[in-house]
């Protein structure tokens, strides 16, 4: 028996909005998009995706599942989320080397620092 990962799905309000706004910040492709449900993927025939459908609900605690990206540069990366509407938060990390930040409907990702060798 084998398991592919095909997909996150994230709960959203407004899946069209929140899923136009990941598909701009990670460079991605849309390759589904309807009243309930707005998926995105790196490249149209590769996996995993992100798919947002609508719940009619807001989000009302700290997400049990959050992404993690690993970028080039993590200062650099962290203002040009901020500047594209992501915002920082403490939700009690600490001081750490990594920067926790939420998307405009507050769901936590995080910008991790430089891997190191």
């Amino acid at each position: 028996m084998a398991l592919e990962w095909e997909q996150v799905v994230v709960h959203s309000e407004d899946p069209a909005a929140l899923g136009q706004w990941w598909a701009e910040a990670l460079g991605w492709v849309v390759v589904h998009s309807s009243d309930d449900e707005f998926e995105i993927r790196p490249e149209p025939d590769r996996l995993p995706g992100l798919d947002f459908v609508r719940l009619a609900e807001s989000k009302k605690a700290k997400s049990r599942l959050h992404l993690d990206f690993r970028p080039d540069d993590q200062d650099a990366e962290v203002a040009r989320l901020e500047a594209h509407g992501a915002k920082r938060v403490d939700i009690g990390q600490g001081d750490q080397s990594w920067v926790v930040l939420v998307d405009p409907e507050g769901n936590e990702f995080c910008v991790l620092g430089q891997r190191q060798p």
